[in-house]
């Protein structure tokens, strides 16, 4: 007897799985060999499909490298977006949000690996992704609402750009992962070291937090 016939659900969980699949072998192509350097023949055949079966799902290399890049950043800011800090004090909540970015970056080099190689390019594929272009707001909600508790309570400077927050939490994240070869190389220190992971974990939160409450008239 013939085996029924697909249900329209089954078949749009079959080419969720497809899609998702490509997405991942794409990140890891990517990730390891750059926007130049990965090839569609190589992703088509490590996810046993067809070049054109990526086509018609992404449109092109280019098309998929943004869906990739757009996978990233909404893997992170959905993780932000999830995080109830709400029933903390200030300081312990920006701390939280700081080691969710820390932990997030570690176990997930790929990401900064396609940042880095996004930078090469100045930016260009992101600022096409009108995905990308909305994400900016998300990013800092969370931070904002931290910063002004902190604020009302008189337990934040009242001068801090929730954005220049960010930047701090990300570069610290961003260097310790992508740096992590030339620093070993040239200063003899693995910053991935297991046996130094807590000391910079919570380095991060102590620099934030003495950042938010020095006094501005502090020297």
């Amino acid at each position: 007897m013939a085996a029924p016939p697909s249900s329209d659900a089954e078949r749009q969980r079959d080419k969720d799985r497809t899609r998702a699949d490509i997405l991942d072998v794409a990140t890891r192509e990517f990730a390891d060999k750059g926007y130049t350097g990965a090839r569609v023949d190589e992703i088509a055949e490590r996810t046993s499909t067809t070049k054109r079966m990526i086509y018609y799902y992404f449109g092109g290399k280019e098309q998929l490298y943004i869906a990739v890049l757009e996978q990233a950043y909404l893997a992170i800011r959905a993780l932000e977006a999830e995080l109830d800090v709400e029933h903390l004090e200030p300081e312990d909540a920006i701390r939280r949000l700081a080691e969710l970015t820390f932990d997030h970056h570690e176990a997930h080099p790929d990401f900064i690996r396609l940042v880095s190689i996004e930078n090469i390019h100045r930016a260009e594929h992101i600022a096409r992704s009108e995905v990308l272009a909305g994400l900016a707001n998300p990013a800092l909600d969370g931070l904002t609402q931290i910063l002004e508790r902190g604020r009302a309570a008189g337990r934040f400077r009242d001068d801090v750009d929730p954005l220049d927050v960010h930047m701090v939490i990300s570069s610290f994240c961003v260097f310790r992962l992508a740096n992590r070869h030339t620093f070993a190389a040239i200063f003899g220190r693995d910053m991935l070291d297991p046996d130094r992971r807590e000391h910079y974990r919570r380095m991060l939160g102590d620099m934030l937090i003495d950042y938010l409450t020095r006094s501005t008239t502090r020297p």
